[in-house]
Formats: structure tokens, C-alpha cells, sequence
């Protein structure tokens, strides 16, 4: 593989989705592979204990890939190996509407505007075709489990913003203002929550009062209000492949939820505190799989990006 087609392959996998931007992966490159590997020093030990939304992030990462002319991927201890024919061409004879995807999806932070999604875009997400052992569950605005989600969402808000350790490893992410964030290009910056550039303590103290859960709650109902559906994704055995396979089926979701103009956004509480995981599993109609990511759906103007370290 040449070395500009491992840059190319790079800067798109770099382009996945990960838990408050951290970008956990290390890019290598043996003969006609592309490696992608953890960077456990990006972890969040907090949030995400068992580096799963980690490697699901390598997972969609992976997917980024394959997407570009990929033939296989292997995953063997944690590792993952995408396997190039080679006399392939990445990235020169992947489809430029795929680029295009990759590079505009974003997560949009936003509230949406209510429309419900239409039945022509709703028949491209259910078409997403899971990885093995890996589900999606799309339930309205109005049914049964959108309306129990909320009390989820609620109750994790409550656990996470009253846990001193959750809310210094938010903060330790939280990008102020431009000058921090193009300092790091990582985490999540001013921008993406919709906030003005100021000086760094102004921004501390603005944003500082509003990580509590009353106030996230009441904007996390207010989001959800404004959404057209949601998305709950889940695994059969909550093991390291399959999160890097949910990855996989997250990322095409995802890219068929961009190329239909739909923007969407993590509203993971419920899936990370273990205790409210393990209560859906045993009473929404997910047929006791263990739910792992919940997305909120629908229409809105699109954000800043968030940004991303040289490759």
C-alpha cells in the first residue's frame, strides 16, 4: 500500500464517531493491511470501563475503510485488520457519494424540528444491514418505549452529573474555546454544544453550571421532544467483537442516516449506568439483548464539526 493511499485510509477512518471525541485508535499499515489498534491512553475509565464505546469506535472506524475498498476485516485480540487486494486503489474507486458521507456525517447536538422522519428514509435505516450478533431497535416519538426511554435518560442524567468522577472526566474533554480546541483538535469543543468563543474561565464558569442534572434533564427532554424516533443498539453477548461488529452496523446506520439528511445524536446514560442497561434488557422488546447506544433522530441545520488531530 502506498503511502499516500494510507494517509487517505487514515484521515477517513479517523472520521468515525467516539466517546467525547477522544479518538482512541493508533493507525499502522503491514504490506497491504491497514491495522487499526486501541489507544487505551484516550480511554475513559469513568464512563467507559470495559473500553467498549471504545471499540466501538474502532469498530465504525474499521467500517470507514472497508467502505473504501476494503476486502475483509480480522479482529484478533482487540486488533483489527483490513485486508487490501494488491492492485486496489483505496479511496480512488470508492464511490464519492461514500466519501462524501463519511466526511459530513456528524453528531448533531442541536434541537431538531419535530418533522417526522419520512417513509422513504425510514425504509434506507431499516435496510442497514446488522453485523452477526448485532441489533437496532427504531421506536417513534409517541410509542411506548420513546416514552419509558425518558425516565432512563432521566435517572442516568441523575447518577452520572452527581458523580464527582463522571463530571471531572467530562470536564477534562470539554474544549472551552477555540484556542483550546485547536490546540488539541480532541474532545468536545465550545462549538459543538452551540456555545460562544470566550475566554477560557468565562466559558468554565457558563458551562460549569449548566453540568447538573436538573439542567441536563430538562435539555435532554426538551431534545428528545424534538426528535422524530429513536435508536437503541444492542449486542447478543456484550463481548470485545461485537462491539467492534456493532461498530460496523453503527457506522452504516449512521452514513445511510447522512445520505437521507437526517441528523442524530448519543444519548448513551441509560446504556452506561449498568444498572438501568440491565432493567431494558429485561423489560423493553429487545429480546434480552444487552442495549449499548441509544441515538435520538430527526432534522435540524447542521453544526460545527468536530475537529480531529493530524494524521
Amino acid at each position: 500500500m502506498k503511502e499516500k493511499d494510507f494517509q487517505q485510509l487514515a484521515t477517513l477512518a479517523s472520521r468515525a464517531p467516539s466517546g467525547h471525541n477522544t479518538q482512541p485508535w493508533l493507525f499502522d499499515q503491514e504490506g497491504d493491511t491497514f491495522i487499526i489498534r486501541p489507544d487505551f491512553s484516550k480511554a475513559l475509565p469513568v464512563v467507559d470501563p470495559d473500553h467498549r464505546e471504545l471499540y466501538i469506535s474502532l469498530g465504525c472506524a474499521a467500517e470507514n475503510t472497508l467502505l473504501a475498498g476494503g476486502k475483509q476485516l480480522t479482529i484478533d485480540n482487540g486488533q483489527l485488520t483490513i485486508h487490501f487486494s494488491p492492485s486496489a486503489k483505496p479511496i480512488v474507486n470508492c464511490q464519492l457519494s461514500i466519501v462524501h458521507s463519511i466526511t459530513a456525517r456528524q453528531m448533531n447536538r442541536r434541537l431538531y424540528n419535530r418533522h417526522p422522519i419520512t417513509a422513504k428514509s425510514l425504509s434506507a435505516l431499516t435496510a442497514v444491514r446488522p453485523e452477526a450478533n448485532t441489533n437496532f431497535y427504531l421506536w417513534e416519538n409517541g410509542s411506548e418505549p420513546f416514552e419509558r426511554l425518558k425516565g432512563f435518560i432521566r435517572k442516568g442524567n441523575e447518577i452520572q452529573m452527581n458523580a464527582p468522577a463522571f463530571l471531572a472526566e467530562l470536564k477534562s474533554w470539554i474544549r472551552y474555546n477555540k484556542r483550546q480546541a485547536e490546540a488539541t483538535r480532541d474532545g468536545l469543543s465550545y462549538a459543538v454544544f452551540g456555545a460562544p468563543n470566550l475566554p477560557a474561565c468565562l466559558s468554565k464558569a457558563i458551562m460549569g453550571s449548566m453540568l447538573k442534572s436538573s439542567v441536563q434533564n430538562r435539555s435532554d427532554m426538551k431534545k428528545l421532544a424534538s426528535a422524530s424516533h429513536v435508536a437503541l443498539f444492542t449486542t447478543q453477548h456484550n463481548t470485545v467483537e461485537e462491539w467492534i461488529r456493532l461498530g460496523q452496523t453503527l457506522q452504516r446506520f449512521l452514513l445511510a442516516a447522512t445520505q437521507e439528511g437526517i441528523a442524530t445524536a448519543f444519548l448513551n446514560q441509560p446504556c452506561e449506568v449498568r444498572s438501568l442497561a440491565e432493567e431494558i434488557r429485561e423489560t423493553f422488546p429487545i429480546h434480552r439483548e444487552f442495549p449499548t447506544l441509544l441515538l435520538r433522530l430527526g432534522y435540524a441545520k447542521p453544526m460545527p464539526y468536530s475537529l480531529r488531530r493530524a494524521i
